[in-house]
């Protein structure tokens, strides 16, 4: 007798063991999620077999399996609800499936079919021939021509009639000046309200100004009293109407500029001075036109140059506070106080007014208002207002090739640090950066290297006549090197003898090239060029007497550029000369000095005064050279130096 006994199998409570660690611990995987485990049953479902197949095969497993069993319990076991099709979850997706596979199919072979014209025609069904009437279908093409030219020359005609009206109203289209607005502002549309943007944030701007304005379209009576200034033309007026209202927030109205002084114990040096007329802009108030009645062009010009000029300085004073200086910068207010060269400072202030009077930000020392400035320096102002545009011309153009989005990499020497085994000096090398600040005062310092050359050059020049002095300055300079040339040359001389040095102008040192190749280094002061200008003068001297003296013969016995004997010079060093007659009868002695000039001596042999006695009794003796005697040089003829030597060389060699 047989007995059925219940077993219930469950799945074990512990998961699938993934790794065995040396030390014996059990690492076990990770239970399936729903999501995980429904998919990994959709994996095991056969879309291929149908459903008949499905039950088959069902029915011949159990037919094996129970072979004598008779056929109607067969037929109950295949009525048995747990083997129906229909219960089955995934019968109706399958289903759509096969559906729309089927005429997937179908259209497949019906296109083939078209496509081939093997077995099916896709022609047109033949219509009855339609009558043709050639002057039908000319009138209907006339007249349908005739009435698109009527269109046309009606929207012509009110064209015209609204142009004619706007031209007899002086009045100008809301739509073509808003174009021309769009061409060169950024303008946005933010609840039906017209928005644009002054700043230069897209360039890298750190100042917290928005710069942000309205344009709206502009009532028909404010129209027609629309005024602005005629550029080039001070004072001239001409009515030029504008259909666009401009609304700049109040901090962005007026005119402003900034101020550069450099003062030397408070004595005005340099005044310069950025100022929107400047740079070819028709400021707001500049010639007494409230800034309310000024073009759109013109207000957002003005606009963008007191914001241009309040990001400047405040980029300024933020780099004097971080900078760390031998002497302190100063912010106080709305000025920048630094020290360029001991006794000399560099005053940068910002100027804003709003056209109104006393409506100002700052008071600039010596300088009251925009109506009594003095002359500035082009080439500072210049400098000045093209370091912020250099940086922003360089946030905005990168070096290619670089990535169209996402942020830039290192520079390209940085990227090569590594290869090229760069060290710790060379890594903060790269990383250090001029601020604007630092490069202003390096310009500064410069201009004042090459104004007090120039000083000394020119004073040099008109106090010393014989020889003449030639300053050549490069044309082609940077804004901190700058090169002159200087030439020393005697008038009718020139081609016998010429002295040629190069100086280079730096920030705070100066260095000469002479023409020996010798190069000196001077510092700052004015004194160190003026002393090496008069050595450089007096040895040009002695070393075209020497040149005139071969040239007529004269023996050359000694020189020394840099005397020893005398008095000690208080400015330069004294040279001195040694030359003898062809036949040697004659000597002739030069000594330059700075303090006394040039003096010139001359001996003759035999000696007036030589006696033979008992122990001088050879003849040789007596043509020793005399003692010298000095020539009363200024009061020869010759219309220079060299001149009046070869004058005295002629006349003691035709004498001897």
């Amino acid at each position: 007798m047989a007995y059925s006994v219940n077993i219930s199998v469950e799945a074990p409570i512990e998961n699938q063991i993934q790794e065995i660690t040396y030390d014996g611990q059990e690492v076990y995987q990770a239970p399936l999620t729903m999501s995980e485990n429904l998919a990994k049953l959709a994996q095991k479902i056969d879309f291929s077999k149908t459903a008949d197949d499905a039950v088959t095969t069902v029915v011949k497993k159990e037919f094996n399996d129970n072979a004598s069993v008779d056929s109607k319990t067969a037929d109950e076991d295949t009525k048995d609800p747990g083997f129906q099709s229909s219960l089955w979850p995934w019968d109706s997706v399958r289903n759509k499936l096969r559906s729309a596979l089927t005429e997937v199919c179908v259209l497949a072979d019906v296109l083939a079919i078209a496509k081939e014209k093997r077995y099916m025609v896709l022609d047109p069904v033949p219509q009855e021939a339609v009558e043709s009437r050639p002057m039908v279908q000319v009138y209907g093409r006339k007249k349908a021509l005739g009435c698109a030219a009527s269109t046309l020359l009606a929207g012509v005609e009110r064209l015209r009639a609204s142009e004619n009206l706007r031209n007899s109203r002086n009045t100008s289209d809301f739509h073509i000046e808003l174009l021309r607005l769009r061409q060169n502002w950024r303008l946005k549309k933010v609840s039906n309200t017209i928005i644009g943007d002054l700043s230069y944030r897209t360039a890298g701007s750190k100042f917290p100004q928005s710069g942000v304005f309205e344009v709206s379209k502009a009532p028909e009576d404010s129209v027609q009293n629309t005024i602005t200034t005629v550029a080039g033309l001070p004072g001239a007026q001409v009515p030029i109407p504008s259909a666009l209202r401009v609304t700049v927030p109040a901090e962005l109205q007026g005119v402003a500029f900034i101020s550069v002084i450099c003062q030397k114990d408070q004595e005005e040096l340099l005044n310069t001075q950025l100022t929107a007329g400047a740079l070819g802009v028709a400021t707001a108030g500049a010639a007494g036109v409230p800034g309310s009645d000024l073009h759109w062009k013109q207000r957002l010009e003005a606009a963008q140059n007191v914001l241009f000029c309040k990001e400047l300085f405040a980029r300024l004073a933020s780099e004097a506070v971080q900078l760390n200086a031998p002497i302190p910068h100063m912010v106080v207010g709305n000025q920048i106080v630094a020290t360029v060269l001991p006794g000399i400072q560099l005053i940068i202030g910002l100027y804003h007014s709003n056209g109104q009077s006393g409506s100002t930000d700052v008071k600039i020392p010596g300088n009251p208002g925009p109506q009594q400035k003095s002359d500035h320096d082009h080439v500072l102002e210049h400098s000045l207002h093209q370091l912020l545009r250099q940086a922003h011309h360089t946030n905005t153009h990168h070096p290619f090739p670089h990535p169209a989005s996402g942020p830039l990499g290192p520079s390209k020497r940085r990227c090569r640090a590594g290869p090229d085994a760069a060290d710790r000096y060379e890594l903060l090398e790269m990383s250090k950066q001029q601020t604007l600040l630092e490069q202003i005062i390096q310009q500064a310092q410069h201009f004042f290297m090459r104004r007090r050359t120039e000083y000394v050059l020119d004073t040099i020049a008109k106090e010393v006549k014989d020889p003449l002095i030639v300053s050549h300055w490069n044309a082609l300079n940077s804004p901190t090197q700058s090169c002159v040339k200087i030439n020393i040359m005697t008038h009718g001389y020139d081609t016998i003898c010429r002295t040629s040095l190069v100086v280079h102008v730096g920030e705070k040192t100066l260095k000469c090239i002479c023409r020996d190749g010798r190069v000196m280094h001077m510092s700052y002061e004015p004194q160190e060029l003026r002393d090496l200008i008069y050595c450089q003068i007096y040895q040009h001297q002695i070393v075209a007497v020497q040149a005139v003296g071969r040239c007529m013969g004269w023996q050359f016995l000694a020189s020394s550029a840099h005397l020893g004997s005398g008095p000690v010079e208080p400015l330069g060093n004294a040279s001195h000369c040694l030359m003898a007659s062809p036949n040697g009868d004659r000597m002739i002695s030069i000594r330059c000095e700075p303090s006394n000039g040039i003096q010139v001596s001359i001996a003759q042999s035999p000696r007036k005064d030589f006696f033979a006695g008992q122990l001088v009794q050879e003849r040789k003796w007596e043509h020793l050279g005399g003692s010298f005697k000095e020539v009363r040089f200024d009061k020869m003829e010759g219309k220079n130096f060299l001149n009046k030597m070869e004058l005295l060389m002629a006349s003691l060699s035709s004498s001897s």
